[in-house]
Protein backbone atom coordinates (compact mmCIF):
# COMPACT_ATOMS: atom_id res chain seq x y z
CA UNK A 1 0.00 0.00 0.00
CA UNK A 2 3.29 2.18 0.10
CA UNK A 3 2.83 5.17 -2.25
CA UNK A 4 6.42 6.70 -2.81
CA UNK A 5 10.16 5.97 -2.53
CA UNK A 6 11.68 4.57 0.89
CA UNK A 7 14.31 2.21 2.03
CA UNK A 8 13.94 1.17 5.66
CA UNK A 9 13.98 -1.55 8.07
CA UNK A 10 11.44 -2.30 10.82
CA UNK A 11 12.29 -4.41 14.11
CA UNK A 12 9.29 -6.01 15.85
CA UNK A 13 9.77 -5.94 19.77
CA UNK A 14 7.10 -8.38 20.10
CA UNK A 15 8.95 -11.68 18.39
CA UNK A 16 12.31 -10.20 18.03
CA UNK A 17 11.83 -9.82 13.90
CA UNK A 18 12.38 -7.49 11.22
CA UNK A 19 11.78 -6.91 7.59
CA UNK A 20 13.59 -4.36 5.56
CA UNK A 21 12.35 -3.10 2.53
CA UNK A 22 13.39 -0.82 -0.84
CA UNK A 23 10.70 1.47 -2.82
CA UNK A 24 9.41 -0.06 -6.12
CA UNK A 25 11.85 1.02 -8.99
CA UNK A 26 14.86 1.39 -6.18
CA UNK A 27 14.83 5.24 -6.21
CA UNK A 28 16.35 5.20 -2.82
CA UNK A 29 19.77 3.72 -2.90
CA UNK A 30 19.81 0.12 -0.27
CA UNK A 31 22.49 -2.53 0.23
CA UNK A 32 22.64 -5.91 2.29
CA UNK A 33 25.46 -7.54 3.85
CA UNK A 34 26.57 -10.15 5.82
CA UNK A 35 29.01 -10.30 8.38
CA UNK A 36 31.31 -13.17 9.03
CA UNK A 37 29.49 -14.02 12.54
CA UNK A 38 26.17 -14.47 10.81
CA UNK A 39 24.62 -10.79 11.38
CA UNK A 40 22.60 -9.49 8.23
CA UNK A 41 23.74 -5.68 7.68
CA UNK A 42 21.79 -2.92 5.79
CA UNK A 43 22.73 0.28 4.59
CA UNK A 44 21.65 2.97 1.87
CA UNK A 45 25.38 3.37 1.12
CA UNK A 46 27.93 0.50 0.08
CA UNK A 47 30.84 2.27 2.05
CA UNK A 48 28.87 1.50 5.22
CA UNK A 49 29.27 -2.34 4.86
CA UNK A 50 32.23 -3.12 3.06
CA UNK A 51 34.50 -3.29 5.69
CA UNK A 52 32.87 -5.65 8.41
CA UNK A 53 30.45 -7.67 5.59
CA UNK A 54 32.95 -10.01 2.99
CA UNK A 55 30.38 -10.42 1.44
CA UNK A 56 27.35 -7.79 0.04
CA UNK A 57 25.11 -6.72 -2.53
CA UNK A 58 22.38 -4.34 -3.87
CA UNK A 59 18.93 -4.84 -1.84
CA UNK A 60 16.73 -5.80 -4.88
CA UNK A 61 13.77 -2.46 -5.76
CA UNK A 62 10.54 -3.89 -4.89
CA UNK A 63 11.42 -6.08 -2.47
CA UNK A 64 11.51 -7.02 1.06
CA UNK A 65 13.19 -8.96 3.08
CA UNK A 66 12.45 -10.98 6.51
CA UNK A 67 14.40 -12.29 9.60
CA UNK A 68 11.50 -14.77 9.96
CA UNK A 69 10.94 -15.50 5.79
CA UNK A 70 14.58 -15.97 5.85
CA UNK A 71 14.96 -14.33 2.55
CA UNK A 72 13.76 -11.89 -0.56
CA UNK A 73 9.73 -11.45 -1.51
CA UNK A 74 8.88 -9.38 -4.58
CA UNK A 75 6.33 -6.74 -3.18
CA UNK A 76 6.10 -5.08 -6.39
CA UNK A 77 4.16 -7.43 -9.22
CA UNK A 78 2.57 -4.72 -11.77
CA UNK A 79 1.34 -6.41 -14.97
CA UNK A 80 4.05 -4.83 -17.35
CA UNK A 81 6.86 -7.00 -15.21
CA UNK A 82 6.03 -10.26 -17.11
CA UNK A 83 7.02 -8.16 -20.34
CA UNK A 84 4.03 -8.68 -22.10
CA UNK A 85 3.21 -6.59 -24.63
CA UNK A 86 0.21 -4.43 -24.05
CA UNK A 87 -2.99 -3.28 -26.34
CA UNK A 88 -4.42 -0.10 -24.30
CA UNK A 89 -5.35 2.34 -26.53
CA UNK A 90 -2.81 5.91 -26.05
CA UNK A 91 -5.37 8.26 -24.48
CA UNK A 92 -3.16 11.74 -24.33
CA UNK A 93 -5.82 13.06 -21.51
CA UNK A 94 -5.24 10.22 -19.28
CA UNK A 95 -1.47 10.46 -19.75
CA UNK A 96 -1.45 13.77 -18.76
CA UNK A 97 -3.81 13.90 -16.02
CA UNK A 98 -1.65 10.85 -14.40
CA UNK A 99 2.15 12.49 -14.71
CA UNK A 100 0.08 16.36 -13.41
CA UNK A 101 -1.26 13.85 -10.32
CA UNK A 102 2.41 12.22 -9.84
CA UNK A 103 3.64 15.95 -9.78
CA UNK A 104 1.06 17.39 -7.64
CA UNK A 105 1.67 15.07 -4.84
CA UNK A 106 5.53 15.28 -5.01
CA UNK A 107 5.07 19.22 -4.08
CA UNK A 108 4.14 18.10 -0.38
CA UNK A 109 7.50 19.43 1.51
CA UNK A 110 7.66 21.56 4.75
CA UNK A 111 10.98 22.68 3.08
CA UNK A 112 11.93 25.39 0.48
CA UNK A 113 12.67 23.54 -2.84
CA UNK A 114 12.91 23.99 -6.73
CA UNK A 115 13.20 21.93 -10.18
CA UNK A 116 16.09 21.36 -12.05
CA UNK A 117 15.75 22.44 -15.38
CA UNK A 118 18.08 21.59 -18.45
CA UNK A 119 15.49 22.80 -21.11
CA UNK A 120 14.74 19.43 -22.61
CA UNK A 121 11.20 18.14 -22.95
CA UNK A 122 11.10 16.10 -19.30
CA UNK A 123 12.73 18.51 -17.11
CA UNK A 124 11.01 21.37 -18.81
CA UNK A 125 7.26 19.30 -18.38
CA UNK A 126 8.10 18.21 -14.36
CA UNK A 127 8.99 22.33 -14.13
CA UNK A 128 5.52 23.85 -16.33
CA UNK A 129 3.05 21.51 -14.42
CA UNK A 130 4.70 22.52 -11.02
CA UNK A 131 4.57 25.98 -11.59
CA UNK A 132 1.08 25.60 -12.76
CA UNK A 133 -0.07 23.83 -10.15
CA UNK A 134 2.14 25.70 -7.28
CA UNK A 135 -0.57 27.89 -6.24
CA UNK A 136 -2.77 25.46 -4.91
CA UNK A 137 -0.43 23.64 -2.51
CA UNK A 138 0.37 23.99 1.06
CA UNK A 139 4.27 24.61 0.25
CA UNK A 140 2.83 28.05 -1.51
CA UNK A 141 1.62 29.12 1.52
CA UNK A 142 4.92 28.95 3.04
CA UNK A 143 7.10 29.81 0.67
CA UNK A 144 5.38 31.63 -2.00
CA UNK A 145 4.10 30.70 -5.41
CA UNK A 146 7.74 31.52 -7.10
CA UNK A 147 9.59 28.77 -8.56
CA UNK A 148 13.18 28.41 -8.39
CA UNK A 149 14.66 26.43 -11.49
CA UNK A 150 18.54 25.23 -11.89
CA UNK A 151 20.43 24.35 -14.46
CA UNK A 152 24.21 23.15 -14.76
CA UNK A 153 26.68 23.29 -17.58
CA UNK A 154 29.69 24.85 -19.73
CA UNK A 155 29.59 28.19 -21.36
CA UNK A 156 27.26 28.28 -24.63
CA UNK A 157 26.49 24.51 -23.65
CA UNK A 158 22.68 23.36 -25.61
CA UNK A 159 20.99 23.23 -21.58
CA UNK A 160 22.16 26.61 -20.66
CA UNK A 161 19.97 27.72 -24.01
CA UNK A 162 17.16 26.33 -23.69
CA UNK A 163 16.59 25.79 -19.74
CA UNK A 164 16.78 29.62 -19.50
CA UNK A 165 13.82 30.32 -22.52
CA UNK A 166 12.14 27.44 -20.27
CA UNK A 167 12.58 29.49 -17.63
CA UNK A 168 11.54 33.08 -19.14
CA UNK A 169 8.37 30.92 -20.73
CA UNK A 170 7.07 29.81 -17.00
CA UNK A 171 8.14 32.77 -14.95
CA UNK A 172 10.66 31.31 -13.02
CA UNK A 173 13.46 32.67 -11.01
CA UNK A 174 16.19 30.91 -12.67
CA UNK A 175 20.15 29.94 -11.60
CA UNK A 176 22.12 28.99 -14.17
CA UNK A 177 25.60 27.24 -12.69
CA UNK A 178 28.63 27.25 -15.02
CA UNK A 179 31.55 24.39 -14.49
CA UNK A 180 34.56 23.85 -16.70
CA UNK A 181 36.18 20.93 -18.01
CA UNK A 182 38.65 21.13 -15.29
CA UNK A 183 36.15 21.60 -12.22
CA UNK A 184 34.70 18.54 -13.53
CA UNK A 185 37.70 16.14 -13.67
CA UNK A 186 39.20 17.43 -10.09
CA UNK A 187 35.78 15.87 -8.42
CA UNK A 188 35.70 12.80 -10.46
CA UNK A 189 37.08 11.19 -7.29
CA UNK A 190 34.32 12.58 -4.94
CA UNK A 191 32.06 11.54 -7.58
CA UNK A 192 33.03 7.89 -7.42
CA UNK A 193 33.28 7.93 -3.78
CA UNK A 194 29.83 9.28 -3.11
CA UNK A 195 27.93 7.31 -6.51
CA UNK A 196 29.82 4.27 -5.61
CA UNK A 197 30.24 2.92 -9.53
CA UNK A 198 32.44 2.48 -12.31
CA UNK A 199 30.10 2.97 -14.75
CA UNK A 200 31.14 5.90 -17.94
CA UNK A 201 27.71 7.06 -18.58
CA UNK A 202 26.76 7.57 -15.08
CA UNK A 203 29.89 9.21 -13.64
CA UNK A 204 29.84 11.55 -16.98
CA UNK A 205 26.13 12.67 -15.70
CA UNK A 206 26.87 12.93 -12.17
CA UNK A 207 29.53 15.16 -12.05
CA UNK A 208 27.77 17.95 -13.35
CA UNK A 209 24.94 17.01 -10.78
CA UNK A 210 27.28 16.88 -8.10
CA UNK A 211 28.59 20.08 -8.77
CA UNK A 212 25.23 22.02 -9.05
CA UNK A 213 23.58 20.11 -5.76
CA UNK A 214 26.35 21.59 -3.95
CA UNK A 215 25.46 25.32 -5.40
CA UNK A 216 21.36 24.39 -4.92
CA UNK A 217 21.86 23.33 -1.18
CA UNK A 218 23.74 26.64 -0.31
CA UNK A 219 20.92 28.03 -1.36
CA UNK A 220 19.06 26.99 0.95
CA UNK A 221 17.13 24.86 -1.08
CA UNK A 222 16.88 21.01 0.24
CA UNK A 223 14.51 19.35 -2.12
CA UNK A 224 14.32 19.39 -6.16
CA UNK A 225 11.90 17.88 -8.55
CA UNK A 226 13.61 15.93 -11.91
CA UNK A 227 12.89 14.42 -14.89
CA UNK A 228 14.42 10.89 -14.45
CA UNK A 229 12.68 7.74 -15.65
CA UNK A 230 10.54 9.74 -19.12
CA UNK A 231 13.10 7.70 -21.51
CA UNK A 232 12.75 4.44 -20.00
CA UNK A 233 9.67 4.33 -19.73
CA UNK A 234 8.39 5.77 -23.52
CA UNK A 235 11.56 5.18 -25.12
CA UNK A 236 13.02 8.14 -25.20
CA UNK A 237 16.60 7.72 -26.04
CA UNK A 238 17.78 7.84 -29.41
CA UNK A 239 18.75 4.21 -30.11
CA UNK A 240 14.67 3.23 -29.80
CA UNK A 241 14.59 4.70 -33.18
CA UNK A 242 16.03 1.42 -34.71
CA UNK A 243 14.08 -0.85 -32.60
CA UNK A 244 12.62 -3.69 -35.29
CA UNK A 245 9.23 -3.67 -33.97
CA UNK A 246 6.90 -3.30 -31.22
CA UNK A 247 7.31 -6.70 -29.53
CA UNK A 248 11.67 -5.58 -28.96
CA UNK A 249 10.90 -2.31 -27.97
CA UNK A 250 8.11 -3.07 -24.96
CA UNK A 251 10.91 -5.48 -24.00
CA UNK A 252 13.30 -2.59 -24.09
CA UNK A 253 11.70 -0.28 -21.87
CA UNK A 254 10.93 -3.42 -19.42
CA UNK A 255 14.94 -3.86 -19.18
CA UNK A 256 15.24 0.03 -18.78
CA UNK A 257 12.92 0.55 -16.16
CA UNK A 258 13.43 -2.19 -14.12
CA UNK A 259 18.00 -1.40 -14.44
CA UNK A 260 16.94 2.48 -13.25
CA UNK A 261 18.44 1.18 -9.71
CA UNK A 262 21.88 0.85 -10.73
CA UNK A 263 21.96 3.81 -13.20
CA UNK A 264 19.74 7.07 -13.55
CA UNK A 265 18.10 6.47 -9.79
CA UNK A 266 21.71 6.24 -8.52
CA UNK A 267 22.93 9.16 -10.18
CA UNK A 268 20.24 11.20 -9.36
CA UNK A 269 20.05 10.16 -5.73
CA UNK A 270 23.44 9.47 -4.64
CA UNK A 271 25.13 12.99 -6.50
CA UNK A 272 22.61 15.23 -4.72
CA UNK A 273 22.60 13.27 -1.36
CA UNK A 274 25.80 13.86 -1.24
CA UNK A 275 25.30 17.31 -0.31
CA UNK A 276 21.99 17.21 1.63
CA UNK A 277 19.94 17.94 -1.20
CA UNK A 278 17.08 15.57 -1.64
CA UNK A 279 15.43 14.49 -5.55
CA UNK A 280 11.92 13.48 -6.39
CA UNK A 281 11.24 11.96 -9.52
CA UNK A 282 7.36 12.00 -10.26
CA UNK A 283 8.03 9.81 -13.65
CA UNK A 284 8.74 7.05 -11.51
CA UNK A 285 5.32 7.44 -10.16
CA UNK A 286 3.76 3.92 -9.35
CA UNK A 287 0.11 5.06 -10.96
CA UNK A 288 2.23 6.94 -13.63
CA UNK A 289 4.27 3.51 -14.43
CA UNK A 290 0.91 2.07 -14.91
CA UNK A 291 -0.38 4.04 -17.52
CA UNK A 292 2.54 4.50 -19.38
CA UNK A 293 3.74 0.99 -19.26
CA UNK A 294 0.02 -0.32 -19.95
CA UNK A 295 0.09 1.92 -23.48
CA UNK A 296 0.38 -0.14 -26.93
CA UNK A 297 3.74 0.36 -27.61
CA UNK A 298 2.27 1.04 -31.29
CA UNK A 299 2.19 4.40 -29.68
CA UNK A 300 5.52 4.77 -28.80
CA UNK A 301 7.68 3.98 -31.82
CA UNK A 302 9.08 6.12 -33.58
CA UNK A 303 7.54 7.09 -37.39
CA UNK A 304 8.57 9.74 -39.00
CA UNK A 305 5.41 9.19 -41.43
CA UNK A 306 3.18 10.31 -38.80
CA UNK A 307 5.32 12.57 -37.68
CA UNK A 308 6.28 10.75 -34.25
CA UNK A 309 9.49 11.36 -32.96
CA UNK A 310 10.66 9.92 -29.32
CA UNK A 311 8.29 10.60 -26.22
CA UNK A 312 5.70 11.68 -28.96
CA UNK A 313 2.77 10.77 -26.69
CA UNK A 314 4.15 12.57 -23.95
CA UNK A 315 4.97 15.82 -26.40
CA UNK A 316 1.26 15.42 -27.74
CA UNK A 317 -0.54 14.75 -24.54
CA UNK A 318 1.11 18.73 -23.44
CA UNK A 319 0.11 19.92 -27.16
CA UNK A 320 -2.24 22.52 -25.40
CA UNK A 321 -2.79 25.65 -28.06
CA UNK A 322 -5.24 27.18 -25.70
CA UNK A 323 -3.09 27.17 -22.24
CA UNK A 324 0.37 25.98 -23.65
CA UNK A 325 2.80 24.36 -20.84
CA UNK A 326 5.54 25.10 -23.35
CA UNK A 327 6.70 26.90 -26.05
CA UNK A 328 6.77 24.52 -29.42
CA UNK A 329 9.88 24.17 -30.33
CA UNK A 330 11.19 22.93 -26.79
CA UNK A 331 7.72 20.60 -26.43
CA UNK A 332 9.48 19.28 -29.27
CA UNK A 333 13.35 19.11 -28.46
CA UNK A 334 15.28 16.36 -29.67
CA UNK A 335 16.72 14.34 -26.90
CA UNK A 336 20.19 14.95 -25.25
CA UNK A 337 21.72 12.74 -23.12
CA UNK A 338 22.44 14.80 -19.51
CA UNK A 339 25.84 14.58 -20.35
CA UNK A 340 25.71 15.76 -23.90
CA UNK A 341 23.76 18.77 -22.79
CA UNK A 342 25.95 20.16 -20.41
CA UNK A 343 28.54 20.72 -22.67
CA UNK A 344 29.64 18.65 -26.17
CA UNK A 345 33.21 19.36 -24.77
CA UNK A 346 32.64 17.95 -21.56
CA UNK A 347 32.98 14.05 -22.70
CA UNK A 348 35.64 15.27 -25.17
CA UNK A 349 37.51 16.62 -22.48
CA UNK A 350 37.56 13.42 -20.50
CA UNK A 351 38.54 11.31 -22.70
CA UNK A 352 41.74 13.59 -23.75
CA UNK A 353 42.65 14.29 -19.94
CA UNK A 354 41.59 10.20 -19.14
CA UNK A 355 44.31 9.47 -22.46
CA UNK A 356 47.20 11.21 -21.04
CA UNK A 357 46.70 8.99 -17.32
CA UNK A 358 46.21 5.70 -19.03
CA UNK A 359 48.89 4.31 -20.95
CA UNK A 360 48.84 1.90 -23.77
CA UNK A 361 50.61 -0.65 -22.02
CA UNK A 362 48.11 -0.36 -19.27
CA UNK A 363 45.35 -0.91 -21.33
CA UNK A 364 47.52 -3.91 -22.93
CA UNK A 365 47.13 -5.46 -19.36
CA UNK A 366 43.51 -4.71 -18.31
CA UNK A 367 41.99 -8.03 -18.68
CA UNK A 368 44.80 -9.07 -16.06
CA UNK A 369 45.11 -6.16 -13.54
CA UNK A 370 40.92 -5.68 -14.17
CA UNK A 371 39.72 -9.73 -15.04
CA UNK A 372 36.23 -8.80 -13.55
CA UNK A 373 33.94 -6.19 -16.14
CA UNK A 374 37.65 -5.56 -17.89
CA UNK A 375 37.37 -1.74 -19.07
CA UNK A 376 37.21 -1.78 -22.84
CA UNK A 377 39.32 1.99 -23.17
CA UNK A 378 40.69 4.57 -21.66
CA UNK A 379 37.97 6.51 -19.84
CA UNK A 380 36.51 3.75 -18.01
CA UNK A 381 40.11 2.38 -16.91
CA UNK A 382 40.65 5.55 -14.91
CA UNK A 383 37.41 5.43 -13.81
CA UNK A 384 37.97 1.70 -12.48
CA UNK A 385 41.22 2.69 -11.06
CA UNK A 386 39.65 5.59 -8.66
CA UNK A 387 37.01 2.86 -7.64
CA UNK A 388 39.39 -0.24 -6.98
CA UNK A 389 40.80 2.00 -4.41
CA UNK A 390 38.35 3.23 -2.77
CA UNK A 391 36.24 -0.38 -2.62
CA UNK A 392 38.93 -2.93 -3.49
CA UNK A 393 36.57 -5.76 -2.67
CA UNK A 394 35.08 -8.03 -5.19
CA UNK A 395 31.26 -7.80 -3.79
CA UNK A 396 31.74 -4.20 -4.43
CA UNK A 397 33.02 -4.15 -8.34
CA UNK A 398 29.98 -6.69 -8.62
CA UNK A 399 27.28 -3.90 -7.93
CA UNK A 400 28.13 -2.19 -10.69
CA UNK A 401 26.05 -3.42 -14.13
CA UNK A 402 28.61 -4.07 -17.49
CA UNK A 403 28.23 -4.26 -20.92
CA UNK A 404 28.16 -2.42 -23.96
CA UNK A 405 25.83 0.24 -24.80
CA UNK A 406 24.75 2.59 -27.29
CA UNK A 407 22.87 6.26 -26.34
CA UNK A 408 22.14 4.73 -22.65
CA UNK A 409 20.81 0.77 -24.52
CA UNK A 410 21.10 -2.41 -22.54
CA UNK A 411 23.62 -4.76 -24.14
CA UNK A 412 20.64 -6.92 -26.09
CA UNK A 413 19.75 -3.58 -28.11
CA UNK A 414 22.84 -3.34 -29.37
CA UNK A 415 21.75 -6.54 -31.63
CA UNK A 416 19.39 -4.08 -33.20
CA UNK A 417 22.71 -2.77 -35.38
CA UNK A 418 25.51 -4.59 -36.53
CA UNK A 419 27.85 -1.69 -36.67
CA UNK A 420 27.02 -0.45 -33.31
CA UNK A 421 28.78 -3.77 -31.58
CA UNK A 422 32.04 -2.19 -33.32
CA UNK A 423 31.49 1.34 -30.84
CA UNK A 424 33.13 1.40 -27.09
CA UNK A 425 31.80 4.68 -26.77
CA UNK A 426 28.20 5.13 -24.79
CA UNK A 427 27.57 8.79 -25.92
CA UNK A 428 24.12 9.66 -27.24
CA UNK A 429 25.80 11.37 -29.86
CA UNK A 430 26.71 8.30 -32.08
CA UNK A 431 22.89 8.10 -33.11
CA UNK A 432 22.45 11.55 -35.11
CA UNK A 433 18.74 12.95 -35.38
CA UNK A 434 15.73 12.91 -35.74
CA UNK A 435 16.24 12.77 -39.73
CA UNK A 436 17.98 9.25 -39.08
CA UNK A 437 15.22 6.99 -40.12
CA UNK A 438 17.73 4.02 -40.76
CA UNK A 439 21.08 4.34 -38.91
CA UNK A 440 23.58 7.04 -40.55
CA UNK A 441 26.51 4.48 -39.83
CA UNK A 442 24.87 1.95 -42.63
CA UNK A 443 24.51 4.61 -45.20
CA UNK A 444 26.94 6.29 -47.28
CA UNK A 445 29.58 5.37 -44.58
CA UNK A 446 28.66 7.11 -41.73
CA UNK A 447 30.05 5.59 -38.76
CA UNK A 448 31.29 5.53 -35.50
CA UNK A 449 34.72 4.71 -34.66
CA UNK A 450 35.86 3.50 -31.47
CA UNK A 451 37.32 6.81 -30.14
CA UNK A 452 33.67 7.95 -30.61
CA UNK A 453 34.88 10.58 -33.85
CA UNK A 454 32.16 10.50 -35.79
CA UNK A 455 32.73 10.73 -39.34
CA UNK A 456 30.99 10.24 -42.93
CA UNK A 457 32.48 8.54 -46.24
CA UNK A 458 33.07 11.75 -47.70
CA UNK A 459 35.43 12.74 -44.74
CA UNK A 460 33.28 16.11 -43.46
CA UNK A 461 33.10 17.40 -40.48
CA UNK A 462 30.32 16.99 -37.87
CA UNK A 463 29.71 18.63 -34.68
CA UNK A 464 27.18 17.76 -31.95
CA UNK A 465 24.31 19.81 -32.93
CA UNK A 466 24.62 18.53 -36.87
CA UNK A 467 22.46 15.74 -38.24
CA UNK A 468 22.73 13.17 -40.65
CA UNK A 469 20.97 13.28 -44.17
CA UNK A 470 19.51 11.28 -46.69
CA UNK A 471 22.52 10.72 -48.60
CA UNK A 472 24.72 10.09 -45.62
CA UNK A 473 26.47 13.36 -45.39
CA UNK A 474 26.75 15.80 -42.03
CA UNK A 475 25.38 19.31 -42.16
CA UNK A 476 26.15 20.93 -38.82
CA UNK A 477 24.74 24.14 -36.89
CA UNK A 478 26.92 26.95 -38.45
CA UNK A 479 30.42 25.80 -36.40
CA UNK A 480 32.13 23.27 -34.67
CA UNK A 481 32.02 22.47 -31.44
CA UNK A 482 34.49 21.47 -28.91
CA UNK A 483 37.21 19.36 -29.81
CA UNK A 484 34.65 16.79 -31.64
CA UNK A 485 35.84 15.80 -35.05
Amino acid sequence: MLDGVFAFVLYDTRNNTYMAARDAIGVNPLYIGWGSDGAVWIASEMKALHDDCPKFELFPPGHLYSSAGGGFRRWYNPEWFAELVPATPYQPLVLREAFEKAVIKRLMTDVPFGVLLSGGLDSSLVASVTKRHLIETEAAKKFGTELHSFVVGLENSPDLKAAREVADFLGTIHHEFHFTVQDGIDAIEEVIYHNETYDVTTIRASTPMFLMARKIKALGVKMVLSGEGSDELLGGYLYFHFAPNKEEFHKETCRKVKALHQYDCLRANKATSAWGLEVRVPFLDKEFIDVAMSMDPEWKLYDPDQDRIEKWVMRKAFDDEEEPYLPKHILYRQKEQFSDGVGYSWIDGLKAFTEQQVTDGMMKNAAEVFPYNTPINKEAYYYRMIFERLYPQESARETVPWGPSIACSTPAAIEWVAQWKASNDPSGRLIASHNSATPAHAGAGAHANGNGKVQNGNGNVANGNGHVNGNGKVTANGKANGTLE
